[in-house]
């Protein structure tokens, strides 16, 4: 009996200290909490400096710099309003500030797909995060998080905290809060938004700077968009009728302001998305990072000429627009990047909506766009390192060039042309390849080298979007048939100029937090995917300039006068797309031209119009590279 009470009293003991820990915690983490009226100071933070290779060139400093309007809750619309609560946290009004319903629900997703893929967070648990809190994952800042925000919803009502929440909540281009959101991106007050416009400001929430209408992800947004509409429908806040014209009405996005001070601006937002998805856009702003990139600055203004230059003159072949990426292959470091001919909002074409029917975007990326544009001729070098890899073919392999029908694929019979509409009967591979035949191309694709085979070996080589069946691709793989990005050829390419070994595309060499500690170092190690026989014989074929001389001309933009470089055209069959991609061990580069809405060009072949920016940038960067001080 003595040890049933015993037992009892220790139980008792426990609970009592259980509860005094507890309310000891409450009342450490809640004796100074801030009044709403501190909600939009912004605490101390440091600025992150991104500079190029050397150090010494400042390319970009991004820091809190918060653009904010506030709004009372009644100048929002309960449109907005129901679509943040139906997207963010339903049960908002339900909840005493935790949500074990929501926190159960993303625990049991997690653990179905293995990996921390939703959260349980309410709003009222995000606007502590955001106003009070750092992002790091430490069970203080958790035990943080649940008291204050329990304190906070006992000190205020339910519309108080959402309107904290819609003045404070993040929504990209340094922007917080729904008033200084509708000014940045419609030029409307809250009260003016539409329930489309309303769906895209809740769409924001998730992640504002990958869901950027100015950037390459502008479809995401909308997607996303059409899916906060539907949980709008789903929780009975609007119609399905009224959720579906929603989904039709055209969202007209305002030109982003300039950005201050930015150098290489393609190159930086892709810098920026990297470091957001690592670190978090809050701590990249406010911890004063030193970012150490791969480019460099000189080559960075040569590529930005060349395609400058010789954009406006490719406008005679209705061609608006041109992107051109540099990398060294030896160690995959990204060294110029120029996305398209201009960053200038400003320069939008009349009448253009950005991100739909324009000739030339200047936000978009093209460089890294995703899933990329057709190469033409530009992907022969895979399939004939295929055929060689295998041992089906080499240099000097007879292929007859004559009209064929290779048969029905795609539901019509399949008889490609050359270039000139010309066929030259028995031609050895070193010939067909150096002069881009598409008829001994195809025969080689489907008689030594294989349509998967071919695949397999761009994708080994950094090539990453022929991710359809075969039976999309056919024998017009070899031709340009699948779409690739202009960054992943080109340092595909660069596995030929190393012998065979890929180091996949670099674009940060090393990261210091703010009292000079390296928290992150490039240490990409090579990896050999290609035959060194099989790349040398690629090489010299490409650098062969008699051997191109017959198509091309003896002294075309292909060739460089005093270096040995390997280089190859492409050009998709109806002028939508032109390119220019070669190299030396020292440096590849591509460069890609055509218009953003995929409109036809005049017939410019890639040596007309993409050779040509090639062949000027190559110019400049081969002696800079070869001098003393590189």
């Amino acid at each position: 009996m003595r040890g049933i009470v015993w037992g009892i009293g220790a139980f008792f003991a426990v609970m009592v200290l259980g509860i005094a820990v507890i309310m000891g915690l409450f009342f450490y983490y809640t004796k100074d909490l801030p009044r709403p009226e501190r909600f939009t100071e912004a605490s101390f933070s440091q600025p992150t400096k991104i500079y190029d290779r050397t150090g010494k060139v400042l390319l970009y400093e991004i820091y809190e710099k918060e653009k904010r309007d506030p709004v009372l809750l009644s100048e929002t619309p309960k449109y907005l309003q129901q679509a943040v609560i139906a997207t963010e946290d339903r049960r908002f009004y339900h909840h005493f500030g935790i949500d074990p319903t929501s926190i159960a629900r993303a625990a049991l997703a997690n653990i179905r797909l293995r990996g921390p893929a939703q959260g349980g967070s309410t709003i009222t648990q995000q606007l502590v995060r955001t106003s009070f809190l750092t992002r790091e994952k430490t069970f203080e800042r958790k035990i943080k998080e649940v008291v204050i925000t329990l304190e906070l919803e006992r000190r205020y009502s339910k519309d108080e905290i959402l309107g904290f929440y819609l003045n404070q909540v993040p929504l990209g281009a340094n922007t917080y809060g729904v008033g200084a959101a509708s000014q940045l991106y419609f030029r409307k007050k809250p009260g003016e938004l539409t329930l489309a416009e309303s769906a895209t400001l809740a769409a924001l929430i998730q992640a504002p700077s990958y869901y950027s209408p100015y950037g390459d992800r502008k479809d995401k947004l909308l997607a996303r968009k059409n899916y906060v509409l539907d949980r709008m429908a789903q929780e009975e806040y609007i119609a399905t009728n009224e959720a579906e014209d929603a989904k039709k009405a055209e969202i007209q996005f305002l030109s982003q302001e300039p950005s201050e001070s930015i150098k290489a601006p393609h190159f930086i937002m892709y810098i920026l998305d990297q470091l957001f998805d690592r670190y978090g856009e809050d701590f990249v702003r406010t911890n004063g990072l030193n970012v150490y990139t791969s480019l460099d600055w000189n080559l960075q203004k040569a590529a930005e000429t060349a395609v400058q230059t010789y954009v406006e003159r490719n406008k005679a072949y209705n061609a608006h627009n041109a992107a051109l990426v540099a990398i060294t292959p030896q160690t995959g470091e990204i060294l110029a990047m120029v996305g398209s001919k201009s960053w200038d909002g400003d320069s939008y074409p009349k009448g253009c909506v950005p991100g739909k029917n324009c000739l030339f975007d200047p936000k978009v990326n093209i460089v890294n766009a995703y899933p990329g544009r057709q190469p033409g001729s530009a992907f022969k070098p895979f399939v004939y390192a295929t055929a060689f890899e295998r041992g089906a073919a080499n240099d000097q392999t007879i292929i007859i060039d004559e009209l064929t029908n290779f048969g029905v694929w795609g539901g019509k019979e399949y008889i490609p042309q050359n270039y000139d509409g010309k066929f030259r009967g028995p031609v050895t591979i070193r010939v067909a390849l150096a002069q881009s035949l598409n008829i001994p191309a195809v025969k080689t694709l489907l008689e030594y080298a294989g349509i998967q085979e071919s695949i397999e070996t761009a994708k080994k080589m950094g090539v990453t979007t022929l991710n359809r069946d075969l039976s999309f691709y056919g024998p017009a793989l070899v031709l340009g048939g699948g779409e690739v990005r202009l960054l992943d050829i080109t340092s595909a390419y660069g596995v030929f100029a190393t012998e065979g070994r890929r180091v996949p595309p670099v674009s940060i060499i090393r990261i210091k937090d703010s009292e000079g500690d390296t928290i992150e170092e490039n240490k990409k190690i090579p990896a050999t995917v290609l035959s060194p026989d099989v790349a040398r014989l690629i090489t010299d074929i490409l650098s062969d300039n008699d051997a191109r001389a017959p198509i091309f001309g003896a002294r075309s933009p292909l060739y460089i006068e005093g270096y040995r470089v390997a280089a190859k055209t492409g050009t998709t069959q109806d002028y939508k797309d032109a390119w220019a991609i070669g190299y030396t061990d020292k440096i590849v580069a591509g460069a890609w031209v055509g218009n953003n809405n995929n409109d036809y060009m005049e017939r410019g072949p890639g040596v007309e119009l993409a050779a040509p920016i090639w062949n000027y940038f190559m110019r400049n960067a081969l002696p800079y590279l070869s001098s003393p001080a590189q």
